[in-house]
């Protein structure tokens, strides 16, 4: 039987680098400035391995998932190249390959190609992008959601210019904690989550703390967040609470723990993005909306709510993949939502 990339050329991954003048270089490295994550040890990671086994471990089993990771700079090089080794990646039916184990670039704030590994992928892969026209640009090549990356190297033209990027808005990194939306499930690539529209949108850097599936509350979790430098938090564990009563016990606690020791920092609060609401899941979002209330009348101001369904205002039923994770027109919604709910704080 025929594959579908026999069939359609356009469904080919095209991996080979066929370029004679290609320099790489490490990631990170002088040249390449990476956000979101940082190396430990032979991979990349979202945060210190000490810190996720004393978590859960779950935590510790996606902590070194790239959710986040981006690499930044400036070249006038006719193409991008990468090579990348990923010892991990995971797989399941409701997302793509192109989101869990593949690279996208952007070029100037705008959406240009997607690196992907094939199907029968093994361990490495590479891949090149070309612009035809050799100018100038400001590259972001956005890491996969799914995957641990032990090895990345940035391949451009001998002879161009490497540059630092254009700065992000001065400040700290906004942190996002929660579930495997938080992550980036079901988004089509990597740069379609929630928090890189609101990257673009504010020019802003951040930290994706979600855990798919392992997002808490957990005690341990409260104590390493509340001690980062960060500009707003958000938090969204509600599908990963077990039961209501879980939800009860560790929402406001988590709450009080950060806002204790950032007395000032803007924290947003929402609920699970979900349009049409059962019975259970309105108990849960009231439970989550009490926390907020509860802040409002000890006097906090900077602290903001977004119920789920608000979150799914554009995209209403039409937002999931499977009921639960959001697809691009679900993340688009979410962060359409934030953004409004930012844009009085940033």
């Amino acid at each position: 039987m025929k594959s579908i990339s026999q069939v359609d050329k356009n469904f080919a991954v095209r991996s080979a680098i066929d370029k004679d003048d290609v320099k790489f270089y490490p990631v990170p490295s002088s040249e390449m400035k990476l956000y979101g994550v940082f190396y430990e040890d032979g991979k990349f990671r979202r945060l210190p391995e000490s810190v996720a086994k004393n978590v859960s471990e779950g935590v510790h089993f996606l902590h070194a998932n790239t959710a986040g990771g981006r690499v930044r700079f400036k070249t006038d090089s006719p193409y991008v190249a990468i090579q990348a080794r990923l010892p991990f990646i995971c797989r399941w039916a409701n997302s793509s390959l192109c989101s869990i184990g593949g690279f996208d670039i952007y070029c100037d704030g705008e959406y240009f190609k997607s690196y992907m590994p094939d199907i029968d992928y093994k361990e490495e892969y590479s891949g090149v992008v070309d612009f035809g026209l050799r100018k100038m640009r400001d590259i972001t090549v956005n890491m996969p959601l799914y995957s641990e990356v032990s090895e990345l190297y940035i391949g451009l033209c001998d002879d161009a210019a490497v540059l630092e990027p254009t700065p992000y808005r001065e400040g700290a990194p906004i942190v996002f904690y929660g579930s495997s939306i938080t992550q980036g499930g079901c988004a089509s690539r990597p740069g379609m989550t929630y928090q890189n529209f609101v990257s673009r949108h504010f020019n802003v850097d951040y930290i994706n703390l979600g855990f798919s599936g392992n997002a808490k509350g957990e005690v341990e979790i409260a104590d390493y967040i509340k001690n980062l430098d960060m500009s707003v938090f958000v938090y969204d564990y509600d599908f990963n609470a077990p039961d209501l009563e879980h939800l009860k016990a560790t929402h406001e606690r988590m709450f009080k723990e950060i806002r204790e020791a950032n007395p000032t920092l803007p924290i947003v609060i929402m609920s699970k993005p979900k349009y049409y609401l059962t019975d259970g899941d309105i108990a849960r979002r009231d439970t989550i909306r009490k926390t907020y209330e509860n802040a409002l009348s000890r006097g906090d101001k900077n602290v903001y709510f977004i119920a789920g369904s608000e979150l799914m205002e554009i995209a209403k039923g039409e937002g999931t993949v499977d009921g639960t994770h959001p697809n691009d027109l679900g993340f688009f919604s979410m962060a359409t939502k934030l953004i409004s709910t930012l844009e009085k704080i940033i």
